[in-house]
């Protein structure tokens, strides 16, 4: 049960949501594309806008990053009571390319406000919910009558997660002292539906690469050789359908060690969710649901392991038919990992179970690519409590819980600074991250704000009850 709305943080909230409107459309002008290089001195001035405005804010230590790419932003305000737990927020102040032609009803980085909703790239990711906290902030201090948070306030809003983070592990291993905390909270994620409030409670990590098979030194005749000689194509195929066994489960031996089974409390918190299968079907543009046997849709995608054939080449693929023996194939692989499972072990188990499969004559070479770790964050931890308490005064109902079935840069705040993460999104699907017409929906942004103005003192008082 949601305890009650603080109604000095909703009128200070109401009583500033236009000048919040306005200071966000204004950032929502700069078009700080991270994967255009032509557009690096607008991602620059995004991330300057930014540090001013939360010096603006309050914050007494604002700086501008650099990396060997795009500039990060750093700001800290200490609480000041020897107590006080560290909470880093993440963010991120690049956004997805986007222009009027693409389909658009509006310039992209023109924002206008239809229906109770903003129109703009970036208006949810994700600005508009790295920009929620300097409302949310000043609404607290309003209403408590703090001169500083009652946590010690820490922020990190990256400029390189539209182009795949790649400079921040290293940003965080190499600041490590800087953002040390006691928990990490990522505002760069969604909730269920707009009358359905969730938390997502973790993030399955990714191990992804590329297998490459050798047979004979070129092309061979298939009369001359075929049947006689092994085929990297026919190889290919055969380690692709020997991925899996009849239950749909993954057959690489080793690949379930440690996995973190889902509780009996977690599978009835999925169950609970109004969850429309054949609505997410006409998304996926799938016509079945299909998987490990023994579990849901949602527990598949969100807490258990997968293997992905991502693609299969090999041979002659031209029009009508070339009756060859091919010299090479291709296998494409990716495996979504849950907690409990180590990247490291995986990735050694996947090169094993290949070596043993494939027949003398064929020569291979598999090539992992970066792994991102899983991240899972209790449902009984303190912080995670904390959360749910304030969204469920904000929105004044019940919140459920969610994962992401994606990957994302919360594993690297997990394992550099060694903290549990919480995502505090408000998000909904229908809000077209990386589409044309992106949004976000007015009353759940400010919804957002009040949540995060309730937060810090939940979190103060309960830390370490």
């Amino acid at each position: 049960m949601s305890s009650t709305p603080d109604n000095g943080v909703r009128a200070y909230i109401d009583t500033h949501r236009d000048a919040f409107l306005d200071d966000l459309a204004a950032w929502l002008r700069i078009p700080s594309v991270s994967a255009d290089p032509g557009r690096a001195g607008d991602v620059t001035r995004s991330a300057e806008w930014l540090a001013a405005e939360l010096s603006a804010t309050g914050f007494p230590v604002v700086e501008v990053w650099p990396t060997p790419g795009l500039p990060a932003v750093y700001a800290e305000w200490p609480s000041g009571d020897p107590d006080a737990p560290t909470v880093l927020v993440y963010g991120h102040h690049d956004v997805q390319p986007a222009a009027r032609e693409d389909g658009w009803d509006s310039d992209p980085f023109e924002p206008v406000i239809r229906g109770g909703r903003m129109y703009a790239r970036g208006a949810a990711d994700d600005k508009g919910q790295v920009f929620f906290h300097t409302l949310g902030v000043r609404a607290h201090l309003a209403a408590t009558g703090r001169t500083a948070p009652a946590v010690n306030l820490k922020l990190i809003v990256e400029g390189e997660e539209e182009s795949g983070s790649p400079h921040f592990a290293a940003l965080l291993r190499d600041r490590a002292d800087r953002l040390a905390c006691d928990t990490a909270i990522v505002s760069d994620t969604g909730m269920w539906a707009k009358d359905t409030p969730t938390v997502c409670t973790g993030m399955r990590g990714l191990a992804d690469c590329q297998v490459d098979l050798y047979g004979p030194d070129q092309d061979i005749h298939s009369g001359s050789f075929g049947g006689a000689v092994p085929n990297p194509a026919t190889e290919a195929a055969r380690l692709a359908a020997a991925l899996h066994d009849e239950d749909r489960r993954v057959a690489v031996p080793g690949f379930y060690d440690g996995v973190t089974e889902l509780t009996d409390r977690e599978r009835e918190l999925f169950a609970a969710l109004p969850f429309d299968e054949a609505g997410w079907l006409r998304t996926a543009k799938s016509h079945a649901a299909l998987g490990e046997t023994g579990h849901t849709t949602l527990e598949r995608i969100w807490a258990r392991p997968t293997a992905e054939v991502n693609g299969i080449h090999g041979g002659y693929g031209g029009p009508g038919g070339k009756t060859i023996v091919p010299a090479t194939a291709q296998l494409k692989l990716s495996f979504r990992l849950v907690a409990g499972q180590d990247t490291g072990k995986v990735q050694q188990a996947v090169r094993d179970w290949i070596a043993a499969r494939l027949p003398a004559g064929i020569r291979h070479e598999v090539t992992f690519w970066g792994a991102t770790r899983p991240c899972l964050t209790p449902l009984d931890h303190p912080a995670l409590t904390a959360l749910t308490r304030a969204m469920g005064r904000a929105f004044e109902r019940e919140v459920l819980f969610t994962r992401e079935g994606g990957s994302g840069p919360a594993a690297d705040l997990q394992d550099v600074l060694g903290v549990p993460v919480l995502f505090l999104g408000i998000s909904v699907p229908s809000d077209g991250w990386h589409s044309v017409n992106e949004k976000v929906e007015l009353d759940l942004l400010l919804k957002g704000v009040e949540t995060a103005a309730y937060l810090w003192s939940d979190l103060a008082e309960n830390w370490r009850r």
